[in-house]
């Protein structure tokens, strides 16, 4: 993909590796629309997508996953902790 993708190729291009992503039943329990997510593209080529989640107007989390463009899915974002495992 040589342009940048949106939020919505994405989830188009996951539907069959990550079905329930992008669902809307996922994002309304996350409190999260498609708009709620950013991009970043990474050193690496990869893409990070992040959300806030949200409950009750108060952020409680952030969704964070890499969209990697060669193989179409989307990759865990390692967490500190795991890093320094």
């Amino acid at each position: 993909m040589a342009k940048k993708p949106t939020i919505y190729d994405i989830a188009r291009l996951t539907s069959e590796t990550s079905p329930y992503f992008f669902d809307k039943k996922t994002l309304k329990f996350f409190g999260q629309t498609m708009s709620s997510f950013k991009m970043y593209k990474q050193d690496d080529g990869r893409y990070l997508i992040t959300a806030p989640m949200m409950n009750g107007g108060k952020q409680v989390g952030t969704t964070e996953r890499y969209f990697n463009p060669q193989t179409n899915e989307l990759d865990r974002v390692p967490y500190s902790w795991e890093k320094n495992a």
